[in-house]
């Protein structure tokens, strides 16, 4: 069993930053490949970011384009969102992942075992 806890988030300028925290509990945290995931209001959860257990491999989604940075401290069991260049679209609610099996589906929700409660972020225009 995996606990993530979600922190980071509040409001921003468009063109501001923020950046995003995931504290991970329960087990051996260098064990999951982890994600984040957001849901803007009125919308279903999207990909926005991976990275493998070593931290060595991570993908992005296409609306990502070079401002959002993943990455991972696994001596201190967190994973970070780096978010620059914040834009009004990417208001949502940011969730951190882990437990997945098919690493082929790592754009997929459906398959993470492990989820935050997480973290609200707002751009304002």
């Amino acid at each position: 069993q995996v606990q993530l806890v979600e922190s980071g988030g509040g409001l921003v300028q468009a063109g501001g930053s923020l950046g995003l925290s995931c504290a991970a509990s329960g087990r051996s945290f260098n064990m999951d490949a982890m994600a984040w995931f957001r849901q803007p209001p009125g919308k279903g959860r999207e990909f926005v970011a991976h990275i493998s257990r070593s931290g060595r491999s991570t993908y992005y989604a296409d609306f990502v384009n070079g401002r959002f940075t993943i990455s991972r401290d696994n001596a201190k069991n967190t994973m970070l969102l780096q978010m620059n260049n914040l834009k009004p679209g990417d208001t949502a609610v940011y969730y951190c992942a882990a437990g997945i099996d098919s690493y082929n589906l790592y754009e997929t929700p459906g398959a993470y075992k492990y989820w935050g409660q997480g973290t609200q972020v707002t751009v304002s225009s």
